[in-house]
């Protein structure tokens, strides 16, 4: 951790800059939360502030202010700044708005102004909300908040000061260390802020709530720090990263989507991808008590046979969802061994059934011992995480002590086998945050829903820690729109060592014939010059003769053409193609080709440079991957040659960084034992090779 960052984040005094209602409000939380540090409020008119005496100025405080509140306008902000550096002080929070999020005239490079003027001062900001530190009793922070003292707990990080506050109300029981709002990231960016919060021995792992990640580099550097340290990160990313492209004549820019680099960056630096702010909670829940690689064998319990079929249809569902090839760790319930069976059938009888998931009827409710028995049966090595399903009755019509019994049973059965309990209600409301607080206390995982425990343990379960990859390519593409000809194009591949059919260009039909005659039926013939050969009509297969070949020519209108052998034998057509991601950098898909690829939808996405492991994986998760494999006894691709060639396909693309602004090979056709680029697009200035 910065020195001025660890200052701002753990400060023993702080300075609160302005008189309106914000500042009071920084004063007043901060008295409320338990801060034990001096609190400054500074003012050249008044005399108090929240019921604390004032300063005029500045550079009249006792010492040079760990923290400060700068509440003043934008204009003033910066001199404030300034002043601070002077003082050398440890950091501010900048709360006016106005720089460079506005359109307004006057921000116009105040931003930089404010940076300037800030120094060696920590800034976050402007546009800041603040933070909280719960681990002290510290905020800066203008505004109502919900969270409470903690000893561990998890840092978050946002820019969104609501997405912060509405966090901060979270009646889920997860522990929040600290919450951090990032503002414009002037100067803290996310991954400063992230690492400085990772420095804390208190910090069990860090959520990321990311509208853009403007420094990749600097991103990748945060990544590698957490897993240096065993700190698991859980990202909820929203909105879209802009594509830089002129204009999309490739299937791979519609397919591979706005947010696709932010997702293939995320997987690829091993951060745990929520969907919503319910599954970032749940999976920071998870990796807060359990961290890196909980495993997904699930044993259930619960005393109605209608919660067993919920769970286990659930589990059914997110599993289904992953695809039938996914590498993904899939949930399971493993079947109960024979000594587990031994130790429930003496404490249930013979009337319950012995299975996983248990539905272990009501003759033990209120029986503390029997229950502890039968919740410790149900863990043990060969299990990840025993999951109790247990709604609570509202304690303002019901009485809630039986309740109070079974908790106890849980705790108790957790303590004695130190092995992973969870509590999961089966409507989410049914399960209060007093019993949340107590149990994630004492190690115990509660989440609100079944659905919600399943899918926040399917996209945690098996995910290890992993060994951070190579930069992602960086580059910026030039303003290139010239677009190859498919002849060009394969010859482009050719050199890279990608296999095309053999073919030949020509311009009228004497040429055609010849070109023909050294050629093998069946024949394809295309016009040059359409970015997709199918929706113009330029393309035409199954030519099994001349004649047929001639009819092909005359009712293709185009100004030059390409007559090449058609592949038989095919297995499978994948699409591979590469864009460039301003955002994150080049972006690698991979999908199920041809002429139904977009209506298919099937594609994965990696950041170049990808490993061959993580091209292996992609196809894994295709949902065609079987077809690859060799469906039903139907043959398999070369595999191997497949991934060369996608890696052959990647090395042409590194080689040509700023060159290249669109590129994709649709399809490529792969049988038993070839892999061929049968129509391939490339936008860009690639110089062919002369021949030797």
């Amino acid at each position: 951790m910065s020195k001025q960052l660890s200052r701002l984040l753990r400060p023993k005094h702080l300075a609160v800059v302005g008189g309106g209602a914000w500042c009071e409000a920084v004063v007043d939380q901060c008295q409320r939360f338990g801060f034990e540090g001096n609190i400054w409020p500074v003012h050249p008119k008044k005399s108090e502030i929240a019921g604390l005496a004032t300063f005029a100025s500045v550079d009249q405080l006792p010492a040079a202010p760990d923290a400060t509140f700068i509440g003043v306008n934008r204009f003033l902000s910066c001199e404030i700044a300034a002043q601070l550096d002077l003082l050398k002080a440890g950091g501010a929070v900048c709360f006016a708005s106005g720089f460079e999020e506005t359109s307004d005239i006057q921000a116009e490079g105040l931003q930089q102004t404010l940076l300037d003027k800030a120094g060696k001062l920590a800034v976050l900001g402007p546009n800041c909300y603040g933070l909280i530190n719960a681990f002290d009793r510290f905020a800066i922070w203008p505004d109502q908040h919900g969270c409470v003292p903690v000893e561990s707990g998890v840092a978050i990080l946002t820019q969104s000061s609501n997405i912060a506050i509405n966090i901060s109300m979270q009646q889920r029981g997860l522990p929040v260390g600290y919450l951090l709002t990032t503002g414009n990231q002037a100067q803290q960016g996310f991954a400063s802020i992230g690492a400085a919060a990772l420095d804390d021995e208190r910090v069990s792992a860090l959520g990321l709530h990311i509208e853009g990640i403007g420094d990749v580099a600097a991103f990748e550097d945060l990544m590698a720090k957490a897993h240096k340290m065993g700190k698991p990160v859980v990202a909820l990313k929203v909105g879209k990263s802009e594509l830089a492209q002129k204009a999309t004549q490739s299937h791979t820019a519609s397919l591979a989507g706005t947010s696709a680099g932010s997702q293939a960056l995320l997987e690829r630096l091993g951060v745990y991808q929520a969907n919503n702010i319910i599954e970032f909670i749940d999976q920071l829940k998870i990796v807060h008590l359990h961290g890196h690689g909980m495993g997904g064998r699930l044993a259930s319990l619960s005393c109605s046979g209608g919660e067993a079929s919920l769970i286990a249809d659930a589990v059914d569902a997110v599993n289904a969802s992953k695809g039938i090839a996914s590498t993904q760790a899939r949930l399971s319930f493993p079947p109960l061994n024979d000594q587990t069976k031994t130790r429930l059938a003496k404490q249930l009888g013979p009337i319950p059934a012995l299975a996983n998931p248990l539905d272990y009827h009501t003759d033990i409710w209120r029986n503390y011992d029997a229950m502890k028995n039968v919740f410790s049966a149900m863990s043990g090595p060969q299990i990840d995480l025993t999951m109790l399903i247990l709604d609570f009755p509202r304690s303002d019509r019901c009485s809630v002590s039986d309740w109070d019994i079974t908790v106890d049973a849980i705790l108790d059965s957790a303590a004695e086998t130190n092995r992973p309990y969870a509590l999961v209600a089966s409507l989410p409301e049914n399960l209060p945050e007093l019993i949340c607080q107590k149990m994630m206390q004492r190690g115990v995982l509660t989440i609100h829903g079944i659905d919600e425990a399943v899918r926040a343990l399917s996209s945690v379960a098996g995910t290890a820690n992993i060994e951070m990859p190579e930069p992602v390519l960086q580059g910026d593409v030039a303003d290139i729109d010239t677009t190859l000809t498919e002849a060009q194009a394969k010859a482009v591949l050719q050199q890279a060592m990608i296999s095309v059919p053999q073919n030949a260009s020509v311009t009228n039909e004497m040429g055609l014939l010849a070109a023909a005659k050294g050629l093998h039926y069946p024949l394809v013939l295309k016009g040059e010059g359409f970015a997709h050969k199918s929706e113009a009509g330029a393309v035409q297969l199954n030519i099994s003769d001349e004649h047929t070949l001639l009819d092909a020519f005359n009712a293709m209108q185009s100004s030059g053409y390409l007559i090449e052998e058609q592949i038989v034998g095919i297995v499978a057509e994948l699409l591979v193609g590469v864009t460039h991601d301003v955002a994150h950098g080049y972006l690698l898909t991979i999908g199920a080709g041809g002429v139904q690829t977009e209506l298919a939808k099937d594609t994965q996405s990696l950041l170049i440079p990808a490993s061959e492991e993580s091209v292996e994986s992609a196809l894994g998760k295709l949902r065609i991957a079987p077809i690859l494999d060799g469906y039903r006894g139907a043959s398999a691709v070369n595999r191997p040659l497949l991934i060369e060639t996608i890696m052959n396909i990647q090395q042409l693309v590194i080689e040509n960084v700023g060159k290249l602004t669109e590129f994709e090979i649709n399809p490529l056709i792969c049988t038993a034992d070839q892999v061929i680029a049968a129509d391939a697009l490339i936008i860009g200035d690639i110089n062919l090779e002369e021949d030797a």
